[in-house]
């Protein structure tokens, strides 16, 4: 007896691959700033406005935010490798190189964007690197969001030479 499996119904599109990319380059861009500047820069923490990570009480708990940060990162990265592999699957469609960069920039900067006005900006819980030139760092970090989010943008709809953009 041999059992078939029916193929899941798939879009001709390749928007599932873009969100996938975008996903992950959400991830990654949340795995870049915890581990660059968290843990080997120490610039700040999730929390280090609202605890002062002076104290190892408040060390702690910065640590422990930090942890939630990373695991929620890995979820988008996650999410976002899932979506890549079943847009892939059983199918032979062509995605540009230029896509898929353009969809992990997009994701990454979107990443910046959004941290960089709602827990910088709104919120206060953080800045890029707290001191006398800490505003300079929170702009540059969403100048370089925006800059990531623009170049991506163009490099997903980027049409291949005779076709149509994705």
């Amino acid at each position: 007896m041999t059992v078939t499996e029916e193929p899941p119904l798939r879009s001709t599109s390749p928007r599932p691959w873009l969100w996938g990319g975008v996903l992950l380059g959400l991830g990654l861009g949340g795995f870049f700033d915890g581990i660059v500047l968290h843990q080997i820069l120490q610039w700040h923490h999730l929390l280090s406005e609202v605890y002062l990570p002076t104290t190892l009480e408040n060390l702690k708990i910065n640590t422990v935010a930090d942890g939630f940060f990373h695991a929620a990162t890995w979820v988008f990265t996650l999410i976002g490798l899932l979506l890549l592999w079943q847009g892939t699957r059983g199918q032979h469609v062509t995605w540009r190189t230029s896509a898929l960069i353009g969809a992990l920039l997009f994701g990454w900067g979107l990443f910046n964007v959004v941290e960089g006005l709602v827990n910088h900006q709104l919120l206060q819980i953080h800045h890029v690197r707290p001191g006398p030139n800490q505003a300079l760092y929170d702009l540059g970090f969403l100048v370089w969001g925006a800059a990531m989010l623009l170049v991506g943008w163009a490099l997903m709809r980027r049409p291949r030479a005779g076709t149509s953009p994705i």
